[in-house]
């Protein structure tokens, strides 16, 4: 395979602030952006020699509604409309500078603006986007099959195509990506419906379970071979509800059993030497619910360790983050 690593891009990154909350039963998350910047990230991926651009955060103020009919099961279908579409807009755009975009949220509903963006930004250029889902929910529920009608639970099967909120986006381009390209990672709550639907479309689910039995170094490996077999790009999507709930209190939908702290950073620094990531999202950080700013800042170590914080000098088979064009 053709190495086409651009040092000058995996130097640039830029942060983008979405406070986004009514996807959630739970709100709060609005709040995350502002924490995740308390807690220090510029600061350590600065530390990190990278340039950093903080564009701040993202409103949707100004943004007028769509006439479509709003699915029937699709809580607060319209505010988070407006944000897909700002979302989806502003990363395309900041993609286009070459630097390397960190969507900080925000609950997961995020995602179908920021993959979105991804999506069309790597298709522009002839490349596979790959998505990394680090969750402890599937979130491939549809307005079909959903139980809460809660968006952020949608997220995943939105940005692989799936019908239902086939409005979402308007006019703008909407650049769905196969769901042969999404790997769950760290799932232990799937709805019924959902469960159904997933396996019809074969969607890989990697559940705490085999990653007790096989561990995290095997597992993530498996999806680094398959982005780079097809000279792919990762977006990783990353919700603090991955981690388990001792780790990382601060969120709405703790599930127990969830990733350890070590786990966690094992797969952020296999990330790093892969070469593969091109863009993150850091989700459902609710402040409102931390224990003095905990979950915040295990937040932060982590992506310290997926851009290469390390605690020697350990030679890596890469030294860049995000493949170039």
């Amino acid at each position: 395979m053709t190495d086409r690593t651009m040092p000058d891009r995996a130097r640039r990154i830029a942060l983008l602030g979405a406070p986004i909350d009514m996807g959630a039963s739970q709100r709060g998350t609005l709040m995350g952006p502002a924490a995740l910047r308390t807690a220090g990230l510029a600061a350590l991926l600065e530390s990190l020699d990278f340039e950093v651009v903080d564009y701040g955060d993202l409103s949707v103020a100004e943004v007028g509604d769509l006439a479509d009919r709003p699915p029937e099961k699709a809580n607060h279908y319209r505010e988070i409309q407006r944000w897909t579409r700002v979302l989806s807009r502003r990363g395309h755009e900041i993609a286009q500078t070459g630097a390397l975009p960190i969507f900080l949220g925000g609950d997961h509903t995020l995602s179908m603006g920021s993959v979105n963006a991804m999506a069309r930004h790597w298709q522009e250029r002839g490349r596979a986007l790959f998505v990394l889902w680090l969750d402890a929910h599937a979130d491939y529920n549809t307005p079909e099959t959903t139980i809460t009608a809660n968006m952020h639970g949608m997220s995943a099967a939105f940005l692989c195509g799936e019908p239902g909120l086939d409005g979402l986006l308007g006019d703008d381009p909407r650049a769905s990506i196969d769901p042969d390209r999404l790997d769950l990672f760290g799932a232990r709550s799937i709805d019924k419906l959902e469960r159904e639907l997933m396996r019809t479309r074969r969607i890989r689910v990697v559940d705490m379970r085999q990653i007790d039995e096989f561990g995290v170094a095997v597992l993530i490996r498996r999806v680094i071979e398959r982005v780079k077999a097809c000279d792919g790009v990762l977006h990783v999507s990353f919700d603090v509800d991955f981690l388990d709930p001792c780790v990382a209190p601060g969120v709405g939908t703790t599930v127990p059993g969830g990733a350890t702290y070590r786990e966690a950073h094992l797969i952020m620094e296999l990330l790093h030497d892969s070469g593969v990531v091109g863009s993150v999202d850091i989700v459902e950080l609710n402040p409102f619910l931390d224990e003095r700013g905990r979950t915040a800042r295990t937040a932060v170590e982590l992506i310290g360790s997926l851009f290469g914080q390390q605690i020697t000098d350990r030679p890596t088979p890469s030294n860049a983050i995000a493949p170039g064009e």
